[in-house]
């Protein structure tokens, strides 16, 4: 790393009657947290103080800037992006702290989008204090969707990996009704997540042949038609055409046998059809450390997997572990991903072997549609 700058960290500061602020702070308390890159908060000093003195926190030296461009390596830096005051009411939803989410997250996007930040990390907000005409989505995953890919949420296409170590949870429908989720589904959606899946695992994870398990919707896998149609109808002839685009699938498995008896573990990726099915299983696993990870997208969000915790919030009893790994995976993500464009740039041509001959042919006509 010597001679190269930091990866410069975007972080929104979420709803500010929530644990933001109180994970923000806990994790930038430690200071070598700036030698490992130049975090840049987009929030207010105001605030910040505030939650510092109601919990008797550590404090935190922030380095005041007017732009991400300013920031200084060494420092944690702070840019006020909030136009007038807001009133802090710890532990109570209301409008104020919703818009003062939005006003952050808005900052955050745009130096994200021009490049003036490397990777964002997204501190909890509410779903239902921040929805305005700013904000209208069910959440920071359909927002980035529609900013990032410029069209209708329902139209762009990411994927919510919920991850912890060796585990990573995708998820086929998001914030939907659970009513809707099997008309949702289609063969088309569920290859469109399993490509984006499979890239990611290689792209940001780092691994070479990746091993992704697909669950079933209905109990028992739809237990032949008798339980449902999906599975035969929709999930297996998705399973089918992914695989024939080069990815390693298996499945579909009834999730209840999947997670009760460690079979997750077998696998470096597991799709999950609808929300719940997916983060109920992780989040008993996995909540106090894990980390929501936004794929697909041209850019690098990460944010911990809980959300504004209320019922703790402004009583020092939030734990910033799952906030911190989720700054760590964003570095590591970035990293992957400049490694993979490196190694990916100029690949050589594939190496095709006459069996009846002693000699490599190298077919230059042909191409690689593995990857």
């Amino acid at each position: 790393m010597k001679g190269r700058r930091l990866i410069k960290a975007g972080i929104t500061h979420g709803d500010t009657n929530g644990v933001g602020y109180e994970v923000i702070l806990k994790t930038f308390a430690d200071e070598r947290i700036a030698e490992l890159c130049t975090p840049v908060i987009y929030g207010s000093l105001k605030i910040a103080l505030h939650h510092q003195r109601a919990m008797s926190l550590p404090a935190v030296n922030f380095n005041v800037i007017g732009r991400a461009e300013e920031a200084v390596e060494g420092k944690v830096n702070l840019i006020n992006c909030l136009e007038k005051d807001v009133k802090v009411e710890l532990a109570h939803a209301t409008p104020e702290a919703g818009a003062a989410a939005c006003k952050s997250l808005e900052a955050a996007v745009a130096d994200l989008k021009k490049g003036a930040i490397d990777t964002l990390l997204t501190a909890p907000i509410n779903k239902h204090n921040i929805w305005s005409d700013a904000f209208p989505f069910p959440g920071h995953t359909e927002y980035l969707e529609h900013h990032f890919k410029g069209r209708k949420p329902a139209e762009a296409r990411s994927l919510m990996i919920l991850m912890q170590e060796q585990l990573r949870v995708a998820l086929v429908t998001g914030h939907i009704p659970l009513g809707t989720v099997a008309s949702q589904l289609t063969k088309e959606l569920i290859v469109e997540k399993l490509k984006i899946f499979n890239a990611s695992l290689k792209q940001d994870f780092a691994i070479v042949r990746p091993r992704i398990a697909v669950l079933s919707l209905n109990p028992h896998a739809g237990d032949q038609g008798l339980l449902g149609s999906e599975e035969e109808a929709v999930i297996r002839p998705a399973i089918a055409e992914a695989e024939a685009c080069g990815a390693t699938v298996f499945g579909p498995y009834p999730s209840d046998g999947f997670f009760g008896s460690s079979a997750y573990t077998r696998f470096d990726g597991i799709l999950a059809m609808y929300h719940d099915q997916g983060l109920i299983p992780f989040k008993i696993l996995a909540m106090e450390n894990g980390v929501n990870y936004t794929a697909g997208l041209p850019a690098v969000r990460t944010s911990p997997a809980h959300g504004t915790a209320y019922d703790i919030a402004g009583r020092n009893k939030a734990s910033e572990e799952s906030f911190r790994r989720a700054l760590f995976v964003s570095l590591d993500i970035f990293r992957n991903r400049e490694i993979h464009r490196d190694i990916t740039a100029n690949p050589l041509p594939k190496q095709y072997v006459d069996g009846g001959a002693d000699n490599v042919k190298l077919d230059l006509t042909k191409e690689d549609t593995t990857e």
